[in-house]
């Protein structure tokens, strides 16, 4: 390395590591600003040593990085369906321990995140987590940070599961076009270090996070709002809750809300037991908290009671949750809901009705309105602006809730993702796969253009395009065969030292930058030290996609761990003490597998 151009691919990637660990900027800005430093430096001196303009901003074009995106918008008709509570909520709802709430968590996780990118399976699952935890009685932070370990390790098992094997993989084809001698890596090449890792590190996750996972609360629990909802709902005939008991439907312990009576079709009135039968077309009435009714509507088989919200001349996905204050203004003052035609005079359903802390008895239909009752509706978005100023109300805010927008159309959604996945199985044709599935999610009306568009983490792209342009100064410039070339002499020539060398400083990286900026830069060192060992590349790619994914310590190496960090109110320190022993289980794992699959000789 005696040019000057592999010495500033070294300190470029280096500025990126520090930067990015250091949390100067944002990560997108950090990675764009870092390769901009090499255009610029290529343009002005010409070098052939640095990649051209065109070849840095090559990788936005990257087969991996498009499957991606499109695998957002796939994740998100999951999500808008509620196809992911569908295809978990019959196993979760049963749990009724932590042990069992994890046991039945991580593994439909880790499953499901072999086959489907492990970052929106986690942006999908985190509401799921949410209610999960409140039905336990147990904090988020109990499951959070093993919900994103699961995933990560699920992601290993295939090479769709992570953006990180995608990405190695595309790089990988790239090499053998180009005629290098390497081994092809097929869907499952993975899974050979991906499933033992995987199964050992959730047996350790769920036996090990009662001591090492701290157990944090929000400073104001649901059941601590002093107003108390009364809400009205109808068990759908024909529907999963139909003939069910009330301890088996999962609605004896609903945290904040409790059923006070149940309205038989045929005018009686039945008490809420555990044991007592739901029949299809029974009326609920349940009274708790607000953030317990908008979870309540997350529950399939219950529908709003009386029609009332269906009728309304609004499609269901256009329809927003809005908190009203009755004014001593309102023209309705005195008389029932029913008797004043509330939905055709506002266009808006009243769901549920709060009076300070007293429980209101009876439908919802028959309460009859009084100054500073607090209103629960379904209504379209304008109605906002049109009551915002209007006398009969003193306040109306929009209420944050879950993001079910078409549960008609759950199935459709899982059926796509299930076709999407065995065709990439079968094909390996997985940008084609998802490119299909993620218009069949806007086709099949799972979601809409807007909602696709917009669930894509367009920072997460960015620094993966960025990250493969400075990879490819790495490789070009000659800095990654200086490296291997150090990573030979420390190793003495041996095969495994070098393996294991190669997968520690790989996850070194991983640690203090983002899991596919360091598979980026590791990837060509992998090629260049396998290359003065006179070995296969195989065994040294799998150490780099492998370690690139085991990011566990902090929660910057990998987008989940930063996802779940706020939530689940975490330190740094949590990730060390929790993560520190899967890292070691990874790497004991792929230093045993890799040699054996995949020979060094």
């Amino acid at each position: 390395m005696g040019t000057w151009e592999p010495w500033l691919a070294i300190a470029v990637a280096l500025t990126l590591l520090i930067t990015l660990a250091m949390r100067v900027a944002a990560t997108d800005l950090l990675a764009v600003g870092c390769l901009a430093i090499l255009v610029v430096a290529q343009s002005i001196t010409g070098t052939p040593l640095l990649p051209s303009p065109e070849a840095a901003v090559a990788g936005f074009g990257n087969q991996g990085l498009i499957t991606i995106a499109f695998l957002f918008a796939v994740v998100t008709g999951l999500e808008f369906t509620g196809g992911t509570e569908l295809a978990t909520g019959w196993f979760l709802n049963r749990a009724k321990t932590l042990t069992g709430a994890q046991s039945r968590l991580l593994i439909p996780v880790a499953l499901m995140s072999g086959f489907l990118n492990n970052t929106p399976v986690v942006v999908a699952l985190m509401p799921v987590v949410s209610d999960l935890a409140k039905r336990i009685g147990t904090s988020s932070s109990r499951l959070l940070l093993p919900l994103s370990y699961a995933a990560i390790l699920g992601g290993m098992c295939t090479l769709m599961g992570t953006s990180t094997n995608l990405l190695i993989a595309d790089l990988n084809a790239k090499e053998i076009a180009a005629g290098a001698d390497i081994t092809p890596l097929s869907f499952f090449a993975p899974a050979a270090i991906g499933i033992p890792a995987t199964v050992i590190g959730l047996i350790y996750m769920i036996v090990a996070s009662r001591w090492l996972l701290p157990d944090r609360r929000g400073a104001i629990s649901v059941s601590d709002d002093p107003r108390q909802y009364t809400v009205e709902v109808q068990v759908e005939a024909g529907g999963p809750l139909a003939g069910r008991t009330i301890e088996d439907a999962g609605l004896r312990h609903l945290p904040g809300l409790y059923i006070a009576e149940i309205q038989r079709e045929d005018g009686t009135i039945a008490a809420a037991k555990p044991t007592e039968t739901l029949r299809g077309n029974d009326v609920l009435i349940l009274v708790g908290a607000l953030d317990s009714v908008v979870d309540l509507r997350k529950i399939r088989g219950l529908t709003t009671s009386d029609d009332q919200a269906r009728k309304l001349q609004i499609p269901a996905w256009q329809r927003t949750l809005v908190e009203a204050v009755v004014s001593p203004r309102c023209g309705l003052l005195g008389k029932t809901i029913r008797e004043g035609k509330f939905r055709s005079h506002y266009n808006a359903a009243v769901v549920a009705v709060a009076r300070g802390d007293k429980r209101l008895t009876g439908k919802l239909g028959d309460v009859r309105l009084e100054t500073g009752d607090v209103l629960l509706l379904e209504a379209s978005p304008s109605f906002l602006h049109r009551r915002g100023e209007s006398r009969d109300f003193f306040l109306v805010s929009t209420v944050q809730q879950g993001a079910i927008r078409r549960p008609e159309r759950a199935w459709h959604a899982i059926a796509v993702v299930l076709v999407m996945v065995a065709v990439a199985a079968m094909t390996q044709q997985i940008l084609t796969a998802s490119l299909v599935a993620a218009i069949a999610m806007i086709a099949l009306r799972c979601c809409t253009t807007s909602e696709a568009r917009r669930s894509i983490d367009w920072s997460i792209l960015i620094v993966i395009g960025a990250a493969i342009g400075i990879g490819s100064a790495m490789h070009q410039s000659g800095a990654a065969a200086g490296i291997a070339s150090g990573l030979l002499n420390l190793a003495g020539g041996n095969p495994l030292l070098t393996l294991a060398a190669l997968y520690l400083a790989t996850m070194f990286c991983t640690e203090l930058i983002t899991n596919n900026a360091a598979a980026m830069l590791m990837f060509h060192i992998a090629n260049s030290a396998a290359a003065g060992l006179g070995c296969d590349p195989a065994p040294m790619i799998m150490a780099v996609m492998i370690a690139a994914s085991a990011s566990f310590l902090t929660p910057f190496g990998y987008q989940t761990n930063m996802m779940v960090y706020g939530v689940g109110g975490y330190r740094v320190s949590d990730y060390l003490k929790f993560g520190m022993p899967l890292s070691l289980i990874v790497f004991v794992v792929a230093m045993t597998v890799i040699p054996i699959v995949w020979p060094l000789s």
